[in-house]
């Protein structure tokens, strides 16, 4: 059975992970933006939907 503590730590390691995508994403250099196709303008939909999965 999972708990109320199991389920708060998971979103929380979630969470984590979505920040760092995000911030990783938004200070891409320039060049490396462009050569992969990441924006920093689309960072935070970038993160949301690697960590959360796409919305449907």
């Amino acid at each position: 059975m999972i708990t109320v503590f199991d389920m708060l730590a998971k979103s929380a390691r979630n969470y984590a992970k979505y920040r760092a995508t995000r911030d990783e994403i938004a200070n891409l250099p320039e060049d490396i933006a462009r050569d992969t196709g990441l924006f920093p303008a689309d960072a935070e939909r970038i993160a949301r939907e690697a960590v959360y999965g796409k919305a449907a």
